[in-house]
């Protein structure tokens, strides 16, 4: 599936406001398996959009909706100044949070080509606590967390809701999120026997998936998207 199609749509959230989102899906016909994608604290920018896009030539229809729409509709942050994302990002609420996932996964399960009961999320960063939360109030099958800072200790009682398997990646270099967190959070999953896989990359650092940012670690990077393809795959395709 290498021809992809992409577009912006703009959804209406329960607060009132709107929501623009990036959606990409393979060319042709066929119902897919829908796929939520969370952005990190630089919003949805060009590696969230390729993402997507990588995302869709692997056969879901992914949709990535814009997490900073209330403070910065179309905010692009710069990998070198992350003290400007900080307003958005202190700004979000699990409220808020909640009520985007929703209005992105309603707007899957409306698409004509989207598969029912086939829809999963991953993210990225607060993308990550983003897909933990997400996969705590929506009916998904599968989530993955790439370094989910934040889940601990404050999404950590939402444990027992979790609807499906999870999937987190972590790096073992990653000073943003201490290493009593990450035990934190799979405790957390172990006492609400929640289904889980952990995966740590000893010699990764925050950040490593994403190839515009100087913490890229390519061996990771490849690693984790074919772990999370299986992953999907496991839970979504069969």
């Amino acid at each position: 599936m290498d021809t992809v199609r992409t577009e912006d749509v703009t959804l209406h959230v329960a607060d009132g406001t709107t929501m623009n989102s990036c959606v990409a899906a393979p060319a042709g016909g066929g119902k897919l398996p829908g796929l939520l994608v969370f952005q990190e604290a630089f919003g949805v920018n060009s590696h969230i959009r390729d993402v997507t896009q990588r995302f869709a030539k692997a056969g879901y229809v992914a949709i990535a909706p814009e997490l900073f729409h209330r403070t910065g509709p179309g905010f692009e942050g710069d990998y070198n100044n992350f003290p400007a994302c900080m307003p958005h990002m202190q700004a979000l609420t699990p409220d808020g949070l909640t009520q985007d996932a929703q209005a992105a996964f309603d707007w899957l399960q409306k698409n004509p080509r989207v598969l029912p009961n086939r829809t999963a999320s991953v993210g990225f960063c607060m993308g990550g606590r983003t897909s933990f939360l997400a996969n705590s109030v929506l009916p998904l099958q599968a989530a993955i967390s790439f370094y989910g800072g934040g889940i601990a200790p404050a999404l950590l009682p939402r444990a027992p809701q979790i609807h499906a398997p999870m999937l987190f990646f972590w790096g073992g270099l990653d000073s943003h999120i201490p290493q009593d967190q990450v035990r934190a959070v799979i405790d957390a999953m172990r006492q609400a026997k929640k289904p889980f896989v952990n995966v740590e990359f000893s010699d990764a650092d925050h950040g490593f998936f994403c190839d515009a940012r100087a913490s890229y670690k390519e061996t990771a990077a490849k690693q984790a998207w074919d772990l999370s393809l299986r992953f999907l795959a496991t839970y979504v395709k069969s």
